[in-house]
């Protein structure tokens, strides 16, 4: 836990704090005023009105405090940590929840007590943890996205003269050797191997004699050459789009200037088992 805690957190911070104080706001209105929770139903006044009150409140908050708060820890705090985010963010739910109190205090005639207070603060945390970890779940999906772009146009780049030959082990001469940058996938099929490349602007497939095990040992030293399951092997180069989780990942493989023809067989989609997770992650990581 202590490892995981120091580690250096993972996802840039948006500099878009005004615009994001917004949208946390429109959805603390939305909680309130679609769901009405906590026995919110039961006013008798305006609903919209009220539950936009709090979803200001809820943005003031959310723009202050990252305006002030966090700019200047960021600024100060080198590198900045999983539990300096976590502290983090447990300051602004906190922060929150005060000036929301105050403002339900005002609206409903509750006295001020602590008591009241930690269990509006106890709700708050609650709605603020679902929130927060909606919010991690997008940086992540945003972060895997603009990362797997990045490596694969350095990638492709630096690999744009090289070739690659794929050996057939029953048919001498019938080898196949292509740019490795036009090499989508290759599938295991019986005692042979499906290769899927582009070859002037058009997907092709052909045959080898082999072994996808051969073929990735043939392969090997090729970093981007990648095993995603046990019957397809995939050219990182290529991929498009990684979306999944844990249990599996699929790829969207292709390239902007491919022309699909109606009799293709290469599907856009290769699948990713989740004993092979790990190794992508470490790839894009």
């Amino acid at each position: 836990m202590k490892s995981f805690l120091t580690r250096t957190y993972p996802f840039k911070q948006s500099p878009h704090w005004l615009r994001d104080s917004i949208v946390y706001g429109v959805v603390i209105w939305a909680i309130l005023f679609v769901l009405q929770p906590f026995g919110f139903s039961m006013y008798r006044g305006s609903k919209f009105l009220v539950a936009a009150l709090f979803g200001l409140v809820t943005s003031g908050c959310y723009a202050v405090y990252g305006l002030s708060v966090v700019r200047t820890l960021h600024a100060r705090v080198k590198p900045w940590r999983i539990w300096h985010q976590a502290f983090t963010v447990l300051g602004l739910i906190s922060f929150i929840a005060v000036c929301n109190f105050i403002l339900f205090s005002f609206i409903f005639k509750y006295p001020i007590t602590l008591r009241f207070f930690l269990a509006f603060l106890y709700w708050t945390m609650i709605i603020g943890t679902i929130i927060t970890t909606l919010a991690i779940v997008i940086d992540y999906n945003r972060n895997l996205r603009d990362r797997m772009e990045e490596l694969l146009s350095n990638t492709t780049e630096e690999q744009k003269d090289i070739s690659i030959t794929i050996s057939d082990h029953n048919v001498r001469g019938n080898d196949l050797t292509i740019p490795i940058n036009d090499l989508l996938y290759i599938e295991a099929q019986k005692n042979n191997v499906s290769v899927c490349f582009v070859k002037d602007g058009k997907l092709q497939t052909t045959e080898i004699h082999t072994t996808l095990t051969a073929v990735a040992e043939e392969l090997k030293d090729y970093e981007n050459i990648f095993q995603c399951h046990r019957s397809f092997i995939v050219n990182v180069n290529n991929i498009t789009s990684a979306r999944g989780n844990s249990n599996g990942y699929q790829l969207t493989l292709g390239k902007a200037t491919v022309r699909r023809d109606s009799g293709n067989t290469c599907p856009a989609i290769i699948p990713v088992s989740r004993s092979y997770v790990p190794r992508l992650k470490s790839f894009i990581a």
